[in-house]
């Protein structure tokens, strides 16, 4: 009997450590829904897209599939350079659906290539990601 009772701990106790494992797994923290709004957060998903001095983090704002808007995050970029590119590029997907904004081609900021190109690479990561964990 005690046997049982240690095994059926050990059960319990093996199913409560899988669960908490399996809601720490990574990504969980790239997508959020609030007020029917998804954010997706492209730190993780960008880590590796370099803008002229480093990552280029974004929020990226979705409801009923079309994009409400894109936010930069802390990064290092100029602040002179990139203001134009929050100024300039980061509205030009404001209400497309995700499958346009995934293919979307839009134009780099003159003076700020490296800056934009990271920019354009973290949507496109970003709305991808949507599209595949969106529920």
């Amino acid at each position: 009997m005690k046997k049982k009772i240690l095994i059926a701990m050990i059960f319990v106790f093996a199913a409560t450590i899988a669960a908490v494992l399996i809601s720490a797994t990574p990504g969980d923290d790239i997508m959020t829904k609030k007020n029917g709004t998804y954010i997706v957060n492209t730190t993780k998903l960008g880590a590796n897209v370099q803008g002229y001095n480093g990552p280029t983090p974004l929020n990226i704002y979705i409801k009923g599939d079309k994009i409400e808007k894109i936010e930069a995050l802390p990064n290092d970029e100029t602040p002179g350079f990139f203001a134009r590119v929050q100024e300039g590029l980061l509205n030009k997907w404001n209400g497309m659906t995700v499958k346009q904004a995934a293919t979307a081609k839009v134009d780099a900021i003159s003076g700020a290539t490296y800056s934009s190109n990271a920019v354009k690479e973290n949507v496109r990561l970003g709305v991808n990601y949507y599209q595949k964990h969106k529920k």
